[in-house]
């Protein structure tokens, strides 16, 4: 049997109009997010009970974000091309882009000393300290670049210098272990080279009966 199509008015029971509600609410939130989810769209919901209460959804961060893009496409001398207005909103960043780069160009040529006829007193000083802030900035940095390079080359010389004498100690090492054995062979070899004659007054004669 088929089951015949119910005619959709206003809920007179009171409880049942507000359960009816919040099952139907909740429906048509879970069918937004999915829409949002499985067709990649933006999607915004908002619902307002007979009370007063919202309940909103959106697959942005905010719904607002939603409600001003629906108004940009709702205004009577708006542009609901997708393609138009991304191409205007292009034009509008490249303007401000060449802009700033005219103003940063126009800037290092100040500060380069070029371009200073319609400068004022106060741009000039201006000007002044922000060089000598940045000469301040370019001596730090190489001093301490020479500071580095100082402390690099001291600790290099160092380092030759300790093998330098560790090289001369083990020279100097061989040397004497060299040296040593032989003088030992050449005592050895001629015992009398040892010998040591001591001068005395003793003397040997016969004992004395008195």
């Amino acid at each position: 049997m088929v089951r015949g199509k119910t005619e959709l008015k206003r809920i007179e029971n009171t409880t049942s109009r507000q359960v009816t509600f919040s099952k139907r609410r909740a429906g048509l939130l879970k069918k937004a997010y999915e829409l949002a989810v499985l067709c990649d769209a933006e999607v915004a919901v908002i619902v307002f009970s007979q009370k007063g209460k919202i309940a909103e959804y959106s697959s942005k961060s905010n719904v607002l974000e939603t409600v001003e893009r629906y108004r940009s496409y709702t205004k009577p001398n708006g542009n609901s091309n997708p393609a138009k207005q991304d191409l205007k909103n292009l034009k509008e960043e490249t303007t401000t882009l060449s802009k700033r780069i005219e103003f940063i160009e126009a800037t290092k040529s100040k500060l380069l000393g070029e371009n200073l006829e319609g400068c004022s007193k106060d741009e000039l000083n201006e000007l002044e300290s922000k060089i000598e802030k940045g000469l301040r900035t370019i001596r730090l940095a190489k001093r301490r670049h020479l500071e580095d390079q100082i402390e690099n080359l001291r600790e290099t010389q160092n380092h030759l210098l300790s093998k330098e004498n560790e090289e001369l100690r083990e020279k100097l090492h061989q040397q004497y272990n060299k040296v040593v054995p032989e003088n030992k062979d050449n005592e050895d070899a001629n015992p009398a080279h040892n010998r040591v004659d001591v001068e005395t007054d003793l003397s040997i004669a016969l004992p004395n009966p008195w």
